[in-house]
This record gives C-alpha cells, sequence and structure tokens, in this order.
C-alpha cells in the first residue's frame, strides 16, 4: 500500500494545521492507522491512532486535547488535525497502516504497523 501524506507547512506556536495521508488501496477501511513524528536526533514517536470504523481513538499524552485523528474510508484519507501548536511538535510527520485482523496490535508501536508514507515535514515556530 502506498500512502502519500500532506499538510505539513511552517506554523507560528498556537496556529493549526491538518495533515492528510491518501492510501492507494481500496480496502483502506480494513486498516488501522496511526501518526507519528520524528524530530531530528530522536527517535520516532507515537502521536495518534485509529481503528477501523473509527470505533476507537488513541492519543499520545503529549498532543491528547490538541490533535484529533479521523479518517474518510470513502477517500482513502487519514487526517491529524493539530491545534495550539507549540515548538515541541516539530518534526517529520508519518502515517502508517495496520493490518492485523483481530484489533489486538499495540497501536502505539512504531513495529505494529506495516505500510509507511515518506513524511511531511511540520516547523513550529515560537
Amino acid at each position: 500500500v502506498q500512502l502519500v501524506e500532506s499538510g505539513g507547512g511552517w506554523v507560528q506556536a498556537g496556529g493549526s494545521l491538518r495533515l492528510s495521508c491518501v492510501a492507494s488501496e481500496r480496502t483502506f477501511s480494513r486498516y488501522a492507522a496511526g501518526w507519528f513524528r520524528q524530530a531530528p536526533g530522536k527517535e520516532r514517536e507515537f502521536v495518534g491512532a485509529i481503528r477501523r470504523n473509527s470505533a476507537y481513538t488513541y492519543y499520545a499524552d503529549s498532543v491528547r486535547g490538541r490533535f484529533t485523528i479521523s479518517r474518510d474510508d470513502a477517500k482513502n484519507t487519514l487526517f491529524l488535525q493539530m491545534n495550539n501548536l507549540k515548538p515541541a511538535d516539530t518534526g517529520t510527520y508519518y502515517c502508517a497502516l495496520n493490518s492485523d485482523p483481530t484489533g489486538n496490535s499495540r497501536y502505539d508501536r512504531a513495529n505494529s504497523y506495516d505500510d509507511w508514507g515518506q513524511g511531511t515535514q511540520v516547523t513550529v515556530s515560537s
């Protein structure tokens, strides 16, 4: 499955951005999906995830209440609405898909995901 992220850019602290991730696979609705980010010199970290049918969403503590993950299965698209951005949110943001049908994956772990996008850069200035 090919994933293409967009929507990154430069924003001042307190601003908002909306990231999108379009999947090439028509069976996108069968996948759980997640967002991760990576700052220079740091490991990739979990941001949020959404299960199939939008049944459940999960967030890292650092973004809960500011970020919202959603999906439009008819358009094979995953979204990440980011509000009240902080300089610590700066990094490359990646979307990823999880194909485990059991729903028992650890969605906060990068190794639970099978397909990754190329990333989109988000820069938040103070």
